[in-house]
């Protein structure tokens, strides 16, 4: 009498066990992803808040250099129309932060400026961003991971495809030379 009941238990239950807790598992870490890719999204609003006051500072000083600044503000406008896609996102920062190594490669030809209190403020400011933005792209990148493990194995693959479910993109960096930091060193 008890074998029906185990029986039973294995082949109807536990499968409807499995099913909702992978399920399950799946609309967490979703959220996860929206969580932390919010997370994303306030450091790259924190940056691009950050380069007009840099562009204005820098502006002060370098009155021929109009060409970096305006790209710079272009480039920083571009990157603030999108905040939902993170691959548009990764594109349009690394070409902000392309062009703000230019424009402290520009810096570099204005001694005052490399002195300015208001400059070595922001640049830092800015530095400290773009860490944050980092720390906060390696936890985003760490939830897709998770996720897109769940969607692509069995036999969870199945439960998502049944779902909608489908991997995400990585939120990443192009070119090596864009992982290099921006530094703050003045010589």
């Amino acid at each position: 009498m008890i074998f029906p009941i185990i029986f039973f238990g294995l082949i109807v239950v536990l499968p409807i066990v499995y099913v909702i807790v992978t399920y399950n598992t799946l609309i967490r870490l979703s959220q996860m992803i929206r969580e932390s890719w919010s997370n994303v999204d306030t450091e790259l609003r924190r940056r691009y808040d950050l380069i007009p006051n840099l562009v204005e500072t820098v502006k002060g000083y370098a009155q021929h250099e109009k060409e970096v600044l305006e790209r710079i503000a272009q480039i920083r406008s571009n990157a603030m129309a999108n905040h939902t896609d993170p691959d548009t996102q990764a594109q349009r920062g690394n070409e902000l932060v392309r062009e703000l190594k230019t424009l402290f490669a520009v810096a570099e030809g204005y001694p005052d400026l490399k002195a300015n209190q208001n400059f070595l403020q922001l640049q830092e400011e800015l530095i400290n961003t773009e860490d944050r933005i980092q720390a906060a792209r390696r936890f985003y990148n760490g939830n897709i991971r998770d996720f897109n493990n769940r969607v692509l194995t069995f036999p969870s693959s199945i439960i998502a495809s049944l779902s909608n479910y489908t991997p995400q993109s990585y939120f990443e960096i192009e070119s090596l030379d864009i992982r290099k930091p921006v530094t703050a060193s003045f010589k």
